[in-house]
């Protein structure tokens, strides 16, 4: 994600039960989501719920094949943050996925 710094956070480094910080912005000005891995099964699911003090939900991580050349990657979160949160960074938070997700696609196609 653009403008995220992410870390393991737990002695559990994978699996069901990591625990993980990620925090989106520039400087000290931005926002903090912790994490924990509460279903795990690599290299196709990965499921989150969101534990900080401010944003809390859920989230997936899914990798279906689709042929052998084209794997279909879905994300899904289902996030509650007081609405002033999403007020603030919504439109930030919008742009940074929409690159990040252009810029992922870019380099998986490139790896061809």
């Amino acid at each position: 994600m653009l403008q995220t710094t992410v870390d393991v956070t737990s002695e559990i480094r994978e699996g069901v039960g990591t625990t993980i910080a990620a925090f989106t912005g520039i400087g000290k000005l931005g926002v903090m989501d912790h994490m924990q891995v509460t279903r795990w099964e690599p290299p196709f699911i990965c499921d989150v719920v969101h534990t900080g003090k401010v944003i809390k939900g859920t989230g997936r991580f899914q990798l279906t094949a689709i042929d052998v050349q084209t794997t279909r990657f879905d994300w899904s979160e289902e996030i509650l943050a007081p609405r002033a949160v999403f007020l603030l960074i919504a439109p930030g938070l919008y742009a940074g996925v929409r690159i990040s997700l252009m810029n992922l696609s870019r380099q998986l196609r490139q790896r061809k």
